[in-house]
């Protein structure tokens, strides 16, 4: 099983159920009964804390954001505050891991890939430092990445803002990096349509390319029958 990377596009999920499910996953993953893993998914509108995250990434107070109808979260994952909405892609990698940074890279590489397929010229600022992880078309931020690991498999992972309202960024401090502008695919296209389709499409090619493993499509129902839910107690 190690050289396949499942692939299961899951629509729009909430963001704590998307959250129990990949803790399933990784259990399954830790005990040999999944292999490695890709989600593909969209979320409700959600603000979500990394454990760097601080008060001041809210300007306006976690009320405030909760009235405007945006979900505020606090994750185990690195980094700090993103934004989540629909037209968002979403990608969570569910995988076995021996080195985090390399794992990451690898992240930034299939985004970089998936965006110059369509026709945008992105870019790594690693180098920068930590907080300048993601992807980046010039000075403007179109991807941002944040994982967990335990037992040696993670959790969490990539969004890329595709054709996503932008609006939310500009209410807080994204990714800690204040006066950050953030973009999308469908801005810097500049043209109209639906290009979320194809991209997920392009982003799940790349991943599985820039990981080294065979890509194999699987429905929702299988995924759930390989981790399901554990029921609560009687």
């Amino acid at each position: 099983m190690s050289g396949e990377l499942w692939t299961c596009h899951l629509g729009v999920v909430e963001y704590r159920e998307a959250l129990g499910l990949q803790h399933r996953l990784r259990a399954a993953r830790q005990a040999g009964d999944l292999p490695d893993t890709l989600l593909l998914l969209e979320h409700p509108p959600v603000y979500t804390r990394g454990r760097r995250s601080e008060a001041a990434e809210l300007p306006m107070g976690e009320s405030w954001y909760l009235s405007q109808g945006i979900d505020v979260v606090d994750v185990d994952r690195g980094g700090k505050l993103t934004y989540h909405g629909p037209g968002q892609l979403v990608g969570y990698p569910i995988m076995a891991v021996t080195d985090v940074i390399a794992f990451v890279r690898s992240m930034e590489e299939a985004m970089i890939a998936a965006l110059a397929d369509e026709g945008l010229r992105a870019r790594s600022r690693s180098d920068e430092g930590r907080d300048f992880t993601g992807v980046w078309v010039g000075e403007r931020k179109i991807g941002s990445i944040g994982v967990h690991v335990q037992k040696g498999v993670t959790t969490h992972g990539f969004a890329v803002n595709v054709q996503n309202d932008l609006q939310p960024f500009e209410w807080v401090v994204p990714c800690g990096l204040g006066g950050v502008r953030m973009t999308s695919v469908l801005r810097e296209q500049g043209r109209g349509g639906d290009p979320l389709r194809c991209f997920r499409k392009r982003i799940a090619w790349r991943f599985a390319e820039a990981s080294g493993r065979r890509q194999r499509l699987v429905t929702p129902a299988r995924l759930a029958a390989a981790a399901p839910p554990v029921a609560a107690p009687a």
